[in-house]
This record gives structure tokens, sequence and C-alpha cells, in this order.
């Protein structure tokens, strides 16, 4: 597996050379920020979107809303590869592409609570059941993806493989703070390359839309595993 990168319009860099957490809007903006200033409420609001494979949907979203600041996550190396070269030719500059393994970056590298949304789209559901540790929404590490959004941040995901969408409907359902709701269709039409084929074939997809209305925290389901049987959440 290649080591993490971060990377912007003005270069790449390894988790080495930065702080952590990773300072995003210093990233964007190319130049130093104050540590001891407080956080500018007028600052853009951030996006992410987790596995954005070839980079369709990230790509158009930093193109339609220069307001906005975008950060990807995909942990192949071409894609994010592809997703960077398309960027900086474009050149747009509103955007962090991070190499590298979703929960890890979630749970050590990304600051918390500082996303307006988060987007998961078709996600590799790992159907054989020794790799299913391996999914992105599980009990145990749901509190990671939502721990990304700030309170009334909303969480977007959609998938064609119906029975891991319904076990991550479940989930949801299943979290403190969060409000579900199941989407027929996005008003602007398919999001990624996967999604216009899918449509094209009349292939059923799942898609849902979470707010989370407070902080996230740990799943019920998950506490056991995390803190053990016989100790509260905190």
């Amino acid at each position: 597996m290649h080591p993490a990168l971060v990377s912007v319009v003005a270069g790449d860099f390894t988790l080495r050379e930065l702080a952590s957490p990773l300072p995003l809007a210093e990233l964007v903006r190319g130049a130093p920020a104050d540590p001891a200033a407080p956080a500018d409420p007028a600052d853009p609001p951030w996006e992410i979107e987790l596995g954005f494979g070839k980079g369709r949907y990230l790509l158009a979203r930093c193109l339609a809303s220069p307001e906005r600041r975008f950060l990807g996550i995909e942990i192949a190396a071409e894609y994010q590869r592809l997703f960077v070269g398309r960027a900086r030719r474009r050149g747009v500059a509103n955007w962090v592409a991070l190499r590298g393994d979703a929960l890890y970056l979630a749970s050590a590298v990304l600051p918390a609570g500082f996303a307006a949304a988060v987007h998961v789209y078709f996600p590799d559901p790992w159907p054989k059941s020794r790799h299913q540790k391996r999914r992105l929404f599980d009990a145990e590490t749901v509190d990671l993806v939502l721990g990304l959004l700030r309170p009334g941040g909303r969480l977007f995901f959609a998938t064609d493989f119906l029975d891991y969408g319904e076990r991550v409907a479940e989930l949801l359902a299943g979290c403190p703070g969060l409000e579900l709701e199941r989407r027929r269709a996005w008003e602007e039409g398919p999001r990624t390359n996967y999604e216009a084929k899918y449509e094209a074939e009349g292939r059923p997809i799942l898609r849902l839309e979470a707010t989370l209305a407070a902080p996230a925290v740990l799943h019920p389901r998950g506490i056991p595993a995390i803190v053990g049987p016989d100790r509260p959440a905190g």
C-alpha cells in the first residue's frame, strides 16, 4: 500500500511534513495560518467525499461551487493522481485530495466536526463475510465518519448493493442524534459515473441523506467492542 499523501494545487506533501490535525484552511490558502486566531465563522464550508474514485463528482463540485472547499479521500493511488492532475489543469484551488485509508485519516489526521457535508457513493460493499470488517460503515467505526460533520452537517450515501444499503440504513437509524431520510434521486441527477451507468441500466439504487443534530457519539452497538462491555461511552 502506498503511504498517505496530501495533495493541493501547489504540490504534494507527506503526513510527516504537516501538522496534525491537518491545517486544511492553510493548505487551501497556501499561506500559514495564525494558530492563536479563533476559527472564522465566515470561512467557506467544507465538504468531504470518501472514496472519490475517478473524481467526477468531486471535480464538478469544485468547479460549480468556488465559494466552498472540498476534501477528497481515495485509497487508490492512480485515481488520486487522476483527480489531482485534472484539478490542477482546470486551475481550481478550493480542494485538498488525500491518498490513504479513510478510517485511519478520520481517526488520526483530520480535525473533528469541521465539515458541512460528507459524501459516500458506491463504496466497496465487501460482500464476502470474511472481508466485511473492511466496510466503511460499521457499528464500531461509524462515529469516525459522522465525527467529521459539524452539528447540522449532512451525510449523503448511495449504493447499488441493496442488502448492504439496508444494513447501512439500519446502522444510521440507530445513531443517536442522526435524522435519516431515504431519497429516490438527487435533484441534479446522477452524481457519479457509476450512478449514471446504473440508472441507464435500470438498476435499483438505495440513496440516504442523514442530518447530524448534535456532535457524533459512539454507536450503541459498537460500545462493547470499543470501551468494554461494562464501561459507559463517556
